[in-house]
C-alpha cells in the first residue's frame, strides 16, 4: 500500500460569478459560487496542517436476493476485497454485513481496525465467509456504521453502502430517523447493484449524508465502482466544511443550492450560526471544485444606490474544538442601474446552472409520469430535458435519455416514448438524473 510522505495543507479559494446590476425596483439577485480545494486533498491533509485521521465503513447487502444471481454476492465480495486492498496504511476500518440486521463481519470487536498489510489480509479473510440470507433494514446498517466511527477520534468519517432490493423489512419512518442521525456524522456513497432495489431510497441515502449514488446493473462492475469510490474517500483531507452565508438586515434568502458536480438543494439543512448567518453543509474535500448557486431577494433600492446582498464564507472545524476557522469567502452585490442592457443581461453561469437544475427537474417529472401512464406528460417533460441537455452539452445525460425516448430533434425537445425500455437503463436515467456538466468559463 502506498505510504504518504508529510501532508500539504489545503487550500480553499471562493470565486463569485454574477450580473450585480438590478433595474429601478428590482430585487432578485442570483450568483454563482464556485469553491476549490487544492493542495493537501490528495494526501490526507488537514486544513489547520498536520495528517488526516480517516475511517471507512463498508456496508454490504447479504441479504437472501444477493444470491439470485450468485453472481452478485460474490461480485460484492470481490469489490469489498478491492476496497479495502485501496486502503491507506493508517486508516480505520471495518466491514459490516447488512441484513434485517447488521453485523460486524470485521474487526468484529465494537470498534475499528487499523489498515496495514496484516489487518487487510484478515478482513479479505472474513470477507470469504459472507453468505446470503435474511432481509433488508438499511438503517440499522447506518446505526451501526456511525458506531464504529464513532469509536475512534476521527477527522474523515465516510461510509459505502451496497444494496439489491428494497428497505422492505423496516418503515420509511425508521430509515429516515436512521439517516436524520447519522446526517452530520459521516458521509457515505451508495451503490445499488442489479434492477430490484428502489431509486429514491438509495439517491435518498447519498443526498442526506453528503455523498454519491449510482447504479451498478452487471455485479461485474463491482470492483472496478468500489475501487474507485475507496481511492475517492482516500482523497479526502478535509471534512465537515460548512458554507456560511450572511445577509445584511432585509435581504430574504430564496435558496441555496449545490449545481455541480450535482445538484443538491441545501436550502433546509440551514443551520443558524449568529444574526444574520446561517451555515449549510457540504461534507468533506480532496482536491476539487464545486459549484453552488445562492439566491436572494434583496430591499427595493434606487438608481446608482449598490449594497453588499450576502458574503459567502468557508469555514472548517477547528481540530482544538475552538471557533470554526474561516477557509475563503466571496460577495455578492447588488447594484441599481439605469441601463437597460446591463440589468436585463443574464450570467452565463447563473443561466447555465439554472438550465441543469430544470433538466434534473424534468428527468425526474417524466419518469414519475411515465410510470403513472401518462404518455403525454411524460412525452412533454422528458422532451423539455432533451432540449435542455443538448442545449448545455451534457452528453451524459443525453445519451441515457436517448435510451428512454427517441429523440426526433433534439433542439426543439421533440421525442416519441420508446414503446420498450430496458429497465437498467431507466433506472440508470433516474439515478444519474442531478449529475451536471460545468459550465465553459
Amino acid at each position: 500500500m502506498a505510504n504518504f510522505s508529510k501532508p500539504t495543507v489545503p487550500q480553499f479559494s471562493v470565486d463569485v460569478y454574477q450580473n450585480e446590476f438590478l433595474p429601478e425596483g428590482g430585487r432578485d439577485v442570483n450568483a454563482i459560487v464556485t469553491v476549490t480545494s487544492t493542495g493537501g486533498g490528495t494526501t490526507g491533509a488537514l486544513a489547520g496542517g498536520g495528517p488526516a485521521s480517516a475511517g471507512v465503513v463498508i456496508m454490504v447487502d447479504c441479504s437472501g436476493s444477493m444470491d439470485y444471481p450468485a453472481t452478485k454476492m460474490r461480485g460484492a465480495r470481490e469489490a469489498t476485497a478491492a476496497a479495502v486492498d485501496t486502503l491507506r496504511d493508517g486508516t480505520h476500518f471495518a466491514v459490516v454485513a447488512g441484513t434485517h440486521i447488521a453485523k460486524e463481519v470485521y474487526p468484529g470487536n465494537g470498534g475499528l481496525a487499523v489498515a496495514d498489510a496484516r489487518t487487510r489480509a484478515e478482513a479479505k479473510e472474513a470477507l470469504r465467509r459472507l453468505s446470503a440470507g435474511g432481509g433488508t433494514a438499511i438503517g440499522t446498517w447506518l446505526r451501526l456504521a456511525d458506531r464504529l466511527l464513532s469509536s475512534a477520534e476521527l477527522t474523515i468519517r465516510h461510509g459505502i453502502l451496497l444494496t439489491d432490493g428494497r428497505n422492505e423489512h423496516e418503515s420509511p419512518e425508521e430509515l429516515r430517523a436512521a439517516l436524520d442521525a447519522c446526517a452530520g456524522r459521516f458521509t457515505c456513497d451508495a451503490r445499488g447493484v442489479g434492477t430490484d432495489w428502489e431509486v429514491k431510497e438509495v439517491t435518498g441515502i447519498a443526498s442526506a449524508l453528503l455523498g454519491t449514488a449510482d447504479i451498478v446493473a452487471d455485479p461485474a462492475g463491482l470492483t472496478a465502482d468500489f475501487t474507485a469510490m475507496m481511492e475517492h474517500a482516500m482523497g479526502k483531507g478535509v471534512a465537515d466544511v460548512a458554507l456560511r452565508l450572511w445577509t445584511p438586515v432585509g435581504v430574504e434568502i430564496m435558496f441555496v443550492k449545490q449545481v455541480a458536480p450535482s445538484v443538491e438543494d441545501l436550502t433546509g439543512r440551514r443551520t443558524e450560526a449568529g444574526p444574520r448567518a446561517g451555515d449549510y453543509p457540504t461534507g468533506s474535500w480532496g482536491d476539487e471544485s464545486r459549484d453552488y448557486h445562492v439566491s436572494v431577494r434583496v430591499p427595493q433600492a434606487a438608481v446608482g444606490q449598490e449594497m453588499l446582498a450576502a458574503r459567502v464564507s468557508l469555514l472548517a472545524p477547528d481540530p482544538a474544538g475552538g471557533d470554526p476557522r474561516p477557509l475563503s469567502q466571496g460577495l455578492v452585490r447588488a447594484v441599481w442601474t439605469d441601463d437597460l442592457a446591463m440589468s436585463t443581461s443574464i450570467n452565463p453561469q447563473v443561466a447555465h446552472y439554472t438550465g441543469q437544475a430544470e433538466l434534473a427537474d424534468a428527468i425526474q417529472q417524466g419518469l414519475d409520469a411515465r410510470k403513472s401512464g401518462d404518455r403525454d406528460g411524460a412525452t412533454a417533460k422528458l422532451g423539455r430535458a432533451v432540449q435542455l441537455a443538448a442545449a448545455s452539452g451534457n452528453a451524459d445525460t443525453a445519451k441515457l435519455l436517448s435510451k428512454v425516448v427517441d429523440v426526433v430533434d433534439a433542439a426543439t425537445g421533440t421525442v416519441r416514448l420508446k414503446a420498450k425500455v430496458a429497465e437498467a437503463d431507466e433506472m440508470t436515467l433516474e439515478t444519474r438524473s442531478t449529475k451536471t456538466v460545468r459550465v465553459k468559463r
